[in-house]
C-alpha cells in the first residue's frame, strides 16, 4: 500500500498541470529547472516546518509541524536565549490527501508582543531554539516581496539574496510550494524556507497552484493551504483564510484570493468594501493590497486571466487610494505607472508583478510588442522586491535581479503616499470617486 501511494502521489504530480483549470499554456519558457527537495532530517516529536506570521496587534502566530501527534501545541518565549518568561497553548489540526496524512499542524498565538524586539522561542517543548523579531511600530519598515515562489535552484537563489540584507516583514502574493497535489512538496517547501520563516513573519494569500482540486476524488480546494498557512483572517473580520488584512508601522496590507469569489455580491467583496472603509489615512498613510493573478499585465503568459477580478474590484481600490498593488502568476518582472481603467491616472496605484521568485516553470519570456505606455518597466528575470516605506509621505521601491554571487538593483523607484495628495481626495475628505 506504501508503495502504491507513492506511485499515486508521483502520479498526480505528473498529472497536475493537466488537471489544474486555472493553468493556461505558456508561450515561452526557460527549461525547468530540477527540484531542490529538503529531506526530514529531525527525530519525530521535533519540530520542523517551522515559521511566524502576525495575528492581530502585538501578537504573532507560530506554526510548526511534528510526526509525533503525542507532542503538545505549545510556544515557550522570552527576550534571552534559553529563557522563557512566556508559555501560550494553542491548537493543531491534521489533513489527509489520498493516502498521504500530514504531520500534526501545531498554531499558536502569542503575545502580547514589544515592537522592533527579538524573542526566543521554542516550540512543543522540544527541539531546537529559535528567534524572530517583531515589527517596528513607527516608520521606517521594510517589505520584502516575491511571488511565485517554489522550490528549485533558482528559489534557493532567490532567498539568498533576500537574507543578505535584512527586512521587517515577507509577503507573497500566491503560488508557495509548487506542490500540485503532491503533498510531500508541501513539507519540503516548509523546510525550504524555515530558515527565513520562522525568523520573520511572513504574510502569504494563495495561488492557482495552492487550489488542489482533483476531479471526482478531492473536492475541497486549498485544503493543504488552509491548514499549513493560517493567516489573521478573525482577526480581520474575514470569513476566509484566502483573504485578509493587517497593519505595519502606519501601513495597511491587503491580501486578496484571485481564486475564490470577489463578485460584487461575494464575501470577499462585501468584506473589502467594508475593510478599506476602516482605514485613517491621517494615521495609516499607506495602503498596499497583494492578489495572485495580475489585473495589469503586457505579457503573453496568461494574458487576461484577471481582468474579471479587475472590473469587479478594481473601482474599490481605486475609491480608496490604494497606493500600490503587487501581484505574481506571471514569470517576469512588470511595473506600471498609476492606472485606472486602462488608463494613466495619477490618483490610481501603482501596480506591479513580481512573480519572479524561482519556481519550477521557468521564466515568461515574451512580453507584448510594441510596450503599452502604461508599462514603465519589465523584465524575465528571477529576483526579489523591496518596499522600504520611509515615513507617511515617501516610500522606495527597489526590485533586486538575481545572478550567480550577488543581487543587482535593476530598477528602482521613488513614490509618494496618495494619501498627501490633495487632489486625489474630495474636498469633503470623502473617499468617492472622483
Amino acid at each position: 500500500m506504501e508503495h502504491f501511494g507513492l506511485f499515486l502521489s508521483l502520479t498526480l504530480l505528473f498529472l497536475s498541470p493537466i488537471l489544474s483549470l486555472t493553468d493556461v499554456p505558456e508561450l515561452s519558457r526557460e527549461p525547468a529547472r530540477p527540484l531542490a527537495f529538503v529531506p526530514h532530517d529531525r527525530s519525530k516529536s521535533e519540530p520542523q516546518q517551522v515559521h511566524v506570521s502576525l495575528a492581530g496587534k502585538d501578537h504573532m502566530r507560530v506554526t510548526y509541524i511534528t510526526d509525533d501527534k503525542k507532542v503538545e501545541s505549545v510556544v515557550e518565549y522570552g527576550k534571552q536565549p534559553g529563557k522563557y518568561n512566556g508559555k501560550t497553548v494553542g491548537e493543531s489540526t491534521s489533513y489527509r490527501y489520498f493516502f498521504y496524512n500530514s504531520g500534526k499542524i501545531h498554531h499558536v498565538k502569542i503575545g502580547p508582543l514589544q515592537p522592533n524586539t527579538t524573542y526566543y522561542y521554542r516550540c512543543g517543548g522540544n527541539g531546537p531554539e529559535f528567534s524572530f523579531k517583531t515589527p517596528p511600530s513607527t516608520y521606517p519598515v521594510e517589505f520584502a516581496i516575491v511571488g511565485d515562489l517554489g522550490q528549485t535552484g533558482w528559489t534557493e537563489a532567490t532567498l539568498s539574496q533576500i537574507k543578505s540584507q535584512d527586512y521587517d516583514v515577507f509577503l507573497l502574493p500566491g503560488d508557495l510550494s509548487y506542490a500540485d497535489t503532491h503533498q510531500p512538496l508541501w513539507d519540503s517547501f516548509g523546510r525550504l524556507v524555515e530558515p527565513l520563516a520562522s525568523q520573520r513573519p511572513w504574510m502569504v494569500t494563495q495561488g492557482n497552484h495552492e487550489v488542489e482540486f482533483f476531479p471526482i476524488i478531492e473536492h475541497t480546494t486549498f485544503k493543504s493551504y488552509n491548514a499549513r498557512w493560517r493567516m489573521p483572517y478573525t482577526e480581520s473580520l474575514s470569513e476566509s483564510n484566502l483573504y485578509y488584512s493587517f497593519d505595519v508601522a502606519g501601513v495597511h496590507t491587503v491580501m486578496l484570493g484571485s481564486y475564490t469569489d470577489f463578485d460584487s455580491d461575494s464575501d470577499q467583496y462585501q468584506w473589502l468594501q467594508a475593510d478599506l472603509a476602516k482605514v485613517d489615512r491621517k494615521t495609516t498613510p499607506w495602503v498596499v493590497v497583494l492578489l495572485h493573478a495580475p489585473w495589469y499585465n503586457t505579457n503573453d503568459a496568461h494574458e487576461g486571466e484577471g481582468e474579471s477580478m479587475r472590473k469587479a474590484m478594481e473601482s474599490l481600490l481605486f475609491s480608496a487610494r490604494v497606493d500600490v498593488v503587487f501581484s505574481g502568476h506571471v514569470h517576469a518582472y512588470e511595473r506600471f505607472t498609476r492606472v485606472y481603467d486602462n488608463k494613466a491616472d495619477p490618483c490610481g496605484p501603482i501596480y506591479i508583478t513580481i512573480g519572479d521568485g524561482g519556481n519550477r516553470e521557468g521564466l515568461a519570456l515574451s512580453f507584448k510588442k510594441p510596450p503599452s505606455p502604461l508599462s514603465v518597466y519589465r523584465e524575465s528575470s528571477f529576483g526579489h522586491g523591496r518596499l522600504k516605506v520611509i515615513d507617511g509621505k515617501r516610500a522606495h521601491w527597489s526590485w533586486h535581479r538575481n545572478n550567480d554571487s550577488n543581487t543587482l538593483l535593476a530598477d528602482e523607484l521613488w513614490l509618494d503616499s496618495l494619501s498627501t495628495s490633495s487632489s486625489c481626495w474630495p474636498s469633503n475628505g470623502s473617499t468617492d470617486e472622483l
